[in-house]
C-alpha cells in the first residue's frame, strides 16, 4: 500500500504547515546570524555581556528550537487523524512564533508575550494527540 493511499488527502495541508514552520525557523536563524554581525558577537559565544537586544534575538530563536521537536511530534500524531484541524492549529502556532520573536526583538522581553496566542495551537495539537491515543486504546 502506498503512503498516498494511507494518508487522508487533507494531510497535504499539514505538509504545508511543516513547510511554513521551516520558513519560520530559517527566518529566526538568519536574524540571529545578522544580529551576531551587527552586535559583534562571535561564535561560539551564545549570549552577549553587553548587548541585551542580541540576547533577546538569540533567545527568541533558542526558545523556539527548544519547543520545536515536541511540536513536530504532537503535530504529526494529531494530523494522522485530524489533518485539517492540526494544520490550522499548526499554522496558529507557527504564526505566533513570528509574533513572539518580533516582540522579543524590541529588546524588552515582556513584549515576547505578543505571541502567547500560540498556546492555542500548541496545546490544541497536544489535546488532539491525546484523543488519538485514547482512540487507539479503545477508550474513545
Amino acid at each position: 500500500m502506498e503512503i498516498l493511499e494511507l494518508l487522508p488527502s487533507s494531510f497535504g495541508y499539514v505538509i504545508f504547515t511543516y513547510f511554513y514552520s521551516w520558513i519560520m525557523m530559517s527566518y529566526l536563524g538568519v536574524k540571529v546570524g545578522a544580529a551576531r554581525k551587527k552586535y559583534d558577537v562571535k561564535y561560539p559565544t551564545m549570549y552577549s555581556d553587553k548587548e541585551q537586544v542580541f540576547n533577546c534575538i538569540q533567545r527568541a530563536h533558542q526558545n523556539t528550537l527548544e519547543v520545536y521537536p515536541q511540536w513536530l511530534v504532537f503535530q504529526t500524531i494529531a494530523a494522522l487523524v485530524y489533518p485539517t484541524s492540526a494544520a490550522v492549529l499548526g499554522a496558529v502556532w507557527v504564526t505566533s512564533r513570528f509574533s513572539y520573536a518580533w516582540g522579543y526583538y524590541t529588546g524588552d522581553p515582556a513584549k515576547r508575550m505578543k505571541g502567547a496566542y500560540g498556546y492555542i495551537g500548541y496545546f490544541g495539537v497536544i489535546i488532539l494527540s491525546i484523543a488519538v491515543a485514547l482512540q487507539l486504546l479503545g477508550v474513545l
